[in-house]
């Protein structure tokens, strides 16, 4: 449990935020612009800290770590930077012909006061892409890392500190007791990344206060292999997808569907790149990634029970390192019940796309078919990475979307505004109101 004082502490914080916002400093664009260029900056020269952090979180290499975390919220900042004027501009839209001598247009605006909630997976991606946007769009921030990924969360509270005021940013670490005094405040926005479970306390929580959210949730995603396509191909960029971050990734394949002809020599292909991207002994490579604890190693280890491996399998407890493994599965399989969230993989096989458009839609709990927030054809994961897409779940993986633009959107309030001349006015809709008046309204509204 917090003491008091940090109890206290997070009330100044927010109580500071909301002032500082209220002076209008965070409307300024070129310390918008600045300031994210400051950030860019600070990443770039601690381009070591950020690396050795994730390494000892997550196991990750100096590539992968650049890859899919560091290299994507560069070019979030410079996205940003390069779009942030014209977005704030006034976006003129049509007048209909009854208000005529009118002029109208919408003025992008920011929420206020933001809170976000970052995840383990991607601690330092997850962290500041959002805060990025959210900066951008003129907001003042709460953030709250992760406590699983200790290191990383003092690397980007060291970063914070620096090149933000406390009043415009600030980061507040600290367990789960912690995130509950978070969402006690009344802020004007929250964006949480994380697990459904987590998902549902922070949509209730931000209920009591009417506070608009993105939750960008988890999901059975699945990864389906057909005739159509070559099975090498499949299976190399499905090991991919899989093997990045040691499967601790919310749009990683988490279960294939592969049609039944195709299976022998899909697997015979997966077996070749496991080898090729990990070597005879996977456990032993440096691009196999750890468990972020010993508690999900267990949970996962705990899964491998009585199943059928068709490959791999192999486990260290001291490393927390899970090989790649594929287990030939069916839909009452344990495995088919949640979100695996790690190196562990079901192969189911069917005859027909029916089949699997039947069953995906009963997993996702919709009502057409294959309902998703995004996806890859002929590919895995990335979708990810393009900021002119938006990324972002529906019903149980989430609501929101964020990326470019996107993030942008997400963080600003869309101010209508109508303005009218003062030189002819409209007499008809006026009381008191009679035939004539009427005849005038239906002709020019309908």
């Amino acid at each position: 449990m917090y003491h008091l004082g940090i109890l206290e502490e997070i009330n100044d914080l927010f109580a500071n935020q909301v002032s500082y916002h209220c002076t209008h400093i965070t409307n300024d664009i070129e310390l918008r612009i600045s300031t994210l260029n400051n950030l860019k900056i600070w990443i770039k020269d601690h381009d070591d800290l950020i690396t050795n952090a994730l390494k000892t979180d997550l196991g990750k290499t100096p590539t992968e770590s650049y890859m899919t975390e560091i290299g994507l919220v560069l070019d979030a900042i410079e996205y940003a930077k390069k779009n942030i004027k014209k977005f704030t501009k006034k976006q003129r839209v049509h007048t209909p012909l009854h208000e005529f001598f009118s002029r109208s247009y919408y003025i992008n605006e920011a929420y206020g006061n933001v809170l976000i909630m970052a995840p383990w997976n991607y601690p330092f991606l997850l962290s500041i892409e959002p805060l990025v946007g959210a900066v951008a769009a003129g907001n003042c921030v709460i953030l709250k890392p992760s406590e699983f990924a200790f290191e990383t969360s003092a690397v980007i509270k060291q970063m914070v500190d620096t090149v933000f005021d406390a009043g415009h940013v600030a980061v507040v670490e600290g367990g789960a007791d912690v995130a509950d005094e978070l969402l006690k405040l009344n802020f004007d926005y929250i964006f949480f990344t994380g697990s459904e479970a987590v998902g549902k306390k922070v949509y209730e929580a931000a209920a009591k206060n009417l506070t608009p959210v993105t939750l960008e949730l988890g999901g059975k995603s699945p990864a389906i292999v057909t005739e159509s396509i070559p099975t090498d191909i499949a299976a190399k960029r499905i090991l991919y997808g899989k093997g990045l971050n040691a499967g601790q990734t919310c749009v990683a394949p988490d279960y294939i569907l592969v049609q039944e002809n195709v299976k022998d020599a899909f697997m015979e292909s997966i077996k070749k790149y496991i080898t090729e991207f990990y070597g005879n002994k996977p456990l032993k490579s440096v691009n196999l990634g750890k468990i972020i604890n010993k508690k999900h190693y267990e949970r996962l280890k705990s899964l491998l029970k009585n199943q059928k491996v068709l490959v791999g399998g192999g486990i260290d407890e001291r490393s927390l390192k899970i090989e790649p493994t594929f287990v030939d599965a069916n839909f009452d399989n344990v495995l088919m019940k949640e979100e695996i969230f790690g190196p562990i993989m079901p192969v189911i096989t069917y005859s027909t796309i029916d089949e699997v458009i039947k069953y995906v839609n009963k997993q996702e709990r919709v009502t057409r078919e294959c309902h998703f927030g995004g996806g890859c054809i002929n590919d895995t994961v990335n979708h990810l990475s393009n900021h002119d897409l938006p990324f972002g779940g529906v019903g149980a993986s989430g609501m929101g979307a964020y990326h470019g633009k996107y993030s942008l959107e997400t963080f600003s309030h869309k101010k209508a505004i109508m303005h009218k001349g003062t030189r002819i006015d409209t007499p008809y809709r006026y009381y008191p109101f009679d035939e004539k008046k009427a005849k005038m309204i239906k002709r020019s509204v309908k």
